[in-house]
């Protein structure tokens, strides 16, 4: 646990409950531009019957009230404004009209407390603000600041070390060559990683040798919270990585394999006390990985009580199949209806295509024995 600024804790995890110091407001003030009044002034005023109050006061912005109303009295105020003793409703403006320089009539009669917010109407003091465990939205910062909290405990970010195996890889900036690609994986994992509110540390490319990995995993699983290994695509490739992972510490692999597409090559360890991840070469298969197991793991880790993704409901707009004993995940764009409703357009293409995934706006599970889902279901779409 740490202290952050409260301005600068967008998206971390609460690390304890937060209670409200004080009352908000703190005072009684205008919901309306109008006239602050005593409302019984104001019973019985219709726009044929207007009850006649005299201006006394005119309240400014960021100021108290230079006195209290009496009988018949009433103080000019805009929509924020501090109401003075007595008052106990406003008339909005449009529902008055001035007939003189001190005069206003009512035109209609307002109740006691209308247009107004009472203090401690938003919280209480020692309210319950905020669990430990969320995650900050702008609202929250918003709020706590309007209490005067201006920092926060969360939960420290975790280092998150990403080693990538490949003979195949070159980094971004170079021109591959022949047999070769640039290395996708690491810098999507390192944004899933930020935009999970945790810190990415790229150990660089590795060659398809035992040695060199494995010195780069152990270093990797010293300076950090949780490793990820991105193996190269060959079978070769990803036992060699289940092998690396098993030697960096009891227990080890705990998963080597799991029933589902993409991602079947999915590693699951915990190494000395701190998880470590195998995900596939391909990259629709390693962010997808990424999001069914290492993201809520790192929430978990952080004491997270919300999932890390947002889903919405869709209506599939074909039929998908599926093999039975596995689950499938589709990648879907999603489009609006005419009737406001959304449409989950599957976007298929083969998992070692990237572009698969910025076509999509998210993906849609389907069950292990399911066998495919029929055009016109309603689906769940997990929001990347």
């Amino acid at each position: 646990m740490e202290e952050a600024p409260t301005s600068a804790a967008l998206d971390r995890v609460l690390a304890a409950d937060v209670l409200s110091p004080s009352d908000l407001p703190t005072f009684r003030r205008s919901t309306m531009d109008g006239f602050a009044v005593r409302a019984a002034d104001t019973f019985g005023a219709t726009e044929g019957l207007p009850a006649y109050l005299d201006i006394v006061d005119e309240v400014f912005m960021g100021r108290a009230p230079t006195r209290g109303l009496g009988t018949g009295q009433c103080a000019r105020i805009a929509t924020g404004g501090m109401l003075p003793d007595n008052a106990d409703a406003v008339v909005m403006v449009e529902q008055t009209q001035e007939v003189g320089p001190t005069t206003i009539e009512a035109l209609r009669a307002v109740a006691p407390g209308e247009n107004v917010v009472q203090i401690g109407e938003d919280v209480r003091t020692m309210d319950p603000l905020l669990t430990a465990g969320q995650r900050l939205r702008p609202q929250d910062l918003g709020g706590l600041l309007a209490l005067g909290i201006t920092s926060v405990p969360v939960a420290r970010r975790l280092s998150v070390g990403i080693v990538s195996g490949g003979d195949e890889l070159v980094a971004p900036e170079r021109e591959p060559g022949p047999g070769q690609i640039r290395d996708v994986n690491s810098y999507t994992l390192a944004a899933l990683i930020r935009r999970d509110g945790h810190t990415p540390c790229l150990a660089g490319i590795f060659p398809d040798d035992y040695a060199a990995l494995e010195s780069a995993a152990q270093t990797a699983l010293a300076a950090n919270d949780v490793v990820i290994l991105s193996a190269g695509s060959s079978v070769s490739a990803r036992d060699m990585t289940a092998q690396v992972v098993d030697s960096l510490g009891e227990p080890g692999v705990l998963v080597h394999g799991v029933s589902l597409k993409p991602g079947k090559p999915t590693i699951l360890a915990v190494c000395s006390g701190k998880p470590v991840f195998g995900l596939p070469g391909n990259p629709v298969s390693c962010m997808v990985t990424y999001d069914l197991f290492v993201a809520p793991t790192l929430a978990r880790l952080s004491g997270a009580t919300s999932p890390p993704r947002m889903s919405v409901t869709a209506r599939l707009t074909r039929n998908i199949a599926s093999a039975t004993g596995r689950e499938d995940y589709i990648q879907v764009r999603l489009e609006r209806r005419p009737d406001g409703g959304l449409d989950a357009v599957p976007v298929f293409g083969k998992s070692n295509l990237i572009f698969t995934l910025i076509r999509a706006d998210g993906m849609l599970k389907i069950p292990l024995d399911a066998g495919g889902l029929p055009a016109g279901a309603q689906v769940e779409v997990v929001l990347f």
